[in-house]
């Protein structure tokens, strides 16, 4: 032990360890991510907080152009075209404004662009405040589904987004590629970012192939509740795209032509 340990008491030293990788019993990774590449297998703790600012909506958002079971999806991993971007700003827009609007205030929402299992497609949406955040979790998990199948939502102990991302990636390139286990963040458009924070944008995140952080625009996000007959987040008929996800028989990217968004319903 160092001097400062040495004068530190053992409730004062865990207490200063606590989710570093110095600390043996919780996972530093989780504590920092929101997510481990171990899951339940983790030989340290995942402590899932019992109230926190922002929610994790597990694997949310499906890449028109990342099919994970594809043999080139780590090559195509963090590729930007102006149709992939479109369809990601209408996914942002459309789910930032579900939420915003019926939980409270947003202070942050990203999406990480990796494709590692425990990763892939998370959505992580920071509140004003944690009392939203716990409405937000009750209400997502019990009522609403998205792209078909029912939404995952937690509490998680990220709120220090800048300690959670890829500093290689917001650079301009990471040597881990799209399997990173820190956050690769896609960026939305500047003028979505403006039109849905105004003059309190947080830092824009993202970086990627291009080191770019530049793009398109909107977004869908259709309501209904667990076992609705409608498309889009709550339609049990496929939501995004449409007959089940992006590249559907239903329409949506890559499959019959793109759909447009309707009005958030119950």
């Amino acid at each position: 032990m160092s001097r400062r340990e040495d004068l530190l008491s053992g409730a004062e030293y865990l207490a200063s360890i606590y989710g570093t990788e110095k600390d043996k019993v919780n996972c530093s990774f989780y504590f920092k991510i929101g997510a481990c590449r171990h899951g339940s297998k983790c030989s340290r703790t995942h402590n899932v907080p019992t109230f926190s600012q922002t929610v994790l909506l597990k694997n949310l958002y499906r890449n028109p152009i990342v099919d994970p079971r594809m043999a080139d999806a780590f090559n195509r991993a963090g590729e930007k075209n102006k149709e992939e971007q479109e369809y990601f700003d209408d996914f942002f827009e459309e789910i930032f404004s579900e939420l915003n609007n019926k939980y409270g205030e947003i202070e942050e929402m990203n999406v990480c662009d990796n494709i590692g299992e425990h990763m892939i497609g998370n959505v992580y949406i920071k509140f004003m405040d944690e009392t939203s955040a716990d409405k937000a979790v009750a209400d997502l998990n019990a009522n609403r589904w998205f792209n078909g199948e029912p939404i995952y939502a937690e509490l998680s102990p990220v709120t220090d987004f800048r300690e959670a991302c890829c500093r290689q990636y917001e650079l301009g390139g990471c040597n881990k590629g799209a399997f990173c286990n820190f956050m690769h963040l896609k960026a939305i458009s500047p003028d979505l970012r403006r039109k849905l924070y105004g003059s309190r944008a947080p830092p824009a995140r993202g970086g990627g192939r291009d080191g770019g952080r530049d793009g398109g625009r909107r977004s869908d996000f259709g309501g209904g509740g667990r076992g609705g007959g409608d498309r889009g987040y709550g339609g049990g008929g496929g939501g995004y795209g449409g007959g089940g996800g992006y590249g559907g028989g239903g329409g949506g990217y890559g499959g019959g032509g793109r759909r447009r968004s309707r009005s958030p319903r119950r």
